[in-house]
């Protein structure tokens, strides 16, 4: 796509799309949101017509990848985010928004998000029916960085842990749940993300060396929508 604004509705009208056809055959479709600036537009854009009127929101559930401890009522929040573009604007019931609670510690926090995903999905086979996910520069998707030993554990699916380059705690799923989604999309703008970017869709980077590559669908499909600075096109 020529830059974020085109990306972001390409992704919403496929989004759209993927949401009507999975609801002909399911009850439900639950949705993994993301935060970060490329979804904040996005979710901006799924809550203005035409696209609010055609999704059925009374049958998503949402849930989030990872937070920032931080206040809900902090702008850093991703929960506040979501909630400020998107799910304060569309029909979505209350208790299927499935926010991280930061006003606990963090690892009672991973805890619980993580008994409420085991819950949802407890055949453990398919998880998400959409999984929203970003890159950063560094090549971390969620909160999994570079150099965090437990980005690579496979018994949990939810873990805090804590930044000292951010002086913060965070919350995140990890890869081995949101590999069981049906579908995840990852979005991708800007030219700082161009190196690493190249590296792994041009499978040049070695196995493992960015968390991103961890997310491989055991069963499912994944989409990458990416702009043309992010691929070195301008």
């Amino acid at each position: 796509m020529k830059d974020a604004s085109a990306l972001s509705k390409e992704v919403a009208t496929w989004m759209t799309s993927l949401i009507e056809e999975t609801l002909k055959n399911k009850e439900r479709f639950c949705l993994l949101l993301s935060g970060g600036n490329t979804p904040k537009n996005l979710y901006t854009l799924l809550a203005a017509e035409p696209f609010r009127k055609q999704i059925d929101w009374k049958k998503l559930h949402i849930f989030f990848g990872d937070e920032r401890v931080v206040p809900f009522s902090d702008d850093r929040n991703n929960g506040k985010m979501a909630y400020d573009t998107l799910l304060s604007k569309v029909s979505i019931p209350k208790e299927q928004i499935h926010y991280i609670n930061t006003d606990i510690k963090p690892e009672i926090a991973a805890r619980d998000y993580e008994s409420l995903l085991r819950e949802n999905f407890n055949d453990g086979k398919t998880t998400f029916d959409l999984a929203l996910l970003g890159m950063g520069d560094d090549g971390h998707t969620l909160s999994l960085f570079p150099g965090n030993e437990s980005i690579n554990q496979t018994s949990r699916w939810a873990f805090s842990l804590y930044l000292p380059s951010q002086k913060m705690h965070r919350v995140t799923l990890t890869a081995d749940v949101v590999n069981r989604s049906a579908c995840i999309a990852f979005l991708v703008t800007g030219a700082a993300k161009m190196p690493v970017l190249n590296r792994i869709l041009n499978q040049t980077a070695p196995p493992h060396f960015y968390p991103v590559q961890l997310i491989k669908p055991i069963n499912g499909e994944i989409h990458w929508f990416v702009d043309e600075e992010a691929v070195g096109r301008q």
